[in-house]
């Protein structure tokens, strides 16, 4: 991002900051308004949103542009989000349009992005220089979501009847793509939830205790349900390539590699795999997620998930390709595995679009175009 800056000719001056607290701890921006002062810039921008920065702006009189990479972000509902200093992105319309229907006019849309001129001179360096790595069939970059540290395996007592709305709720989301109701049908159980955890919203903000529940611990646990389902089912027909910090995970068929370096290897494996999964968070309720551009902008085969967001950049079948359930993924891998010349042409396809329209400088024009 920084890069994208300074390309389309604006001047950086970075400010060390340290998010310990960044709801409350004021001193983790107490050099910020003399920095200001000192400096006068245009704006101020960061990855994702902090009230604390956020209220410095808001005294100083400064635009403060943000953009949210994370789902859920539980500082977005804080109430200083309705600074007027504030122009906060989202990368996720339906959480955009919550915000919009609520009147909020500090709240946009803004898909995540791509590098593709890095992208591009990493694996045409790596490709000179013979690097023979990374040659996979189906891979997939991702958490599984199985640490023991998780908050729905805390949840120990729950009631009998609890255990089984969830276990319901659970199994029918997960057969339902493009639209996420757990958040709204959670409330019959929540004080058994709340009992067994204790999960209380911010003073600061406007979350509900639905909201915490559903998208920190309810909807990350069916994301790990799925991918784990998902992996299994294919890999009783396929080789898999895993990466994961997940190092206990194991299945026949399945090569755990451990985690990648996301900077410098993490590109290759997508540039390379012939089928590069994104099995998006649950959390994530319409957008695309950062995984989906970087597999496209390295020039690799996407084969998602539904989103929403896709249809309004990106066409099926001819920038990647999506699934509908369990079986439509196996049929489509097995499909494309089979039709290298059609899938290449759609990983082509996918990189110009991104190259085309949705690397960072893209957006940097978007940002400050706006105001």
């Amino acid at each position: 991002m920084k890069e994208a800056f300074r390309r389309e000719g604006h001047t950086l001056v970075c400010f060390p900051f340290f998010n310990k607290d960044a709801r409350n701890d004021a001193s983790a921006v107490s050099g910020l308004p003399a920095l200001l002062h000192k400096e006068t810039p245009d704006v101020v921008f960061s990855f994702n949103y902090f009230p604390v920065v956020s209220n410095v702006c808001h005294k100083e009189n400064i635009r403060y542009i943000s953009w949210i990479y994370d789902s859920p972000y539980v500082m977005l509902y804080s109430y200083t989000a309705i600074h007027p200093c504030n122009t906060i992105y989202v990368f996720d319309k339906e959480v955009y349009l919550e915000f919009h229907k609520a009147g909020i006019a500090t709240v946009h849309y803004l898909p995540m992005a791509a590098n593709t001129e890095r992208l591009d001179a990493l694996t045409a360096q790596a490709d000179t220089s013979g690097d023979g790595r990374f040659l996979y069939d189906i891979s997939f970059i991702g958490s599984l979501y199985t640490e023991k540290h998780n908050f729905f395996e805390r949840m120990e007592n729950l009631s009998d009847y609890t255990k089984g709305y969830l276990n319901a709720l659970m199994a029918a989301q997960m057969n339902v793509h493009g639209y996420n109701f757990i958040q709204e049908t959670i409330s019959p159980i929540m004080e058994d939830l709340y009992q067994a955890l204790p999960i209380m919203p911010n003073a600061d903000g406007v979350e509900t205790k639905e909201y915490l529940y559903a998208q920190y611990v309810i909807n990350r646990k069916i994301t790990g349900l799925e991918r784990n389902a998902l992996i299994r089912s294919i890999a009783d027909r396929h080789s898999f390539d895993l990466f994961t910090h997940d190092g206990d995970f194991s299945l026949p068929n399945v090569i755990n590699h451990g985690p990648v370096d996301n900077y410098r290897e993490m590109p290759l494996v997508f540039r390379r795999s012939k089928i590069n999964l994104n099995i998006s968070l649950r959390s994530i309720l319409s957008g695309i997620p950062q995984r989906a551009f970087d597999i496209m902008g390295s020039g690799g085969f996407l084969l998602s998930n539904y989103q929403n967001d896709f249809p309004d950049y990106f066409t099926p079948g001819e920038h990647f390709d999506f699934y509908e359930s369990r079986a439509d993924l196996l049929n489509k891998i097995a499909y494309y595995l089979s039709h290298e010349e059609e899938r290449r042409q759609i990983a082509r396809n996918g990189h110009d679009q991104v190259a085309a329209a949705h690397t960072y400088r893209h957006r940097v024009r978007e940002m400050l175009d706006a105001i």
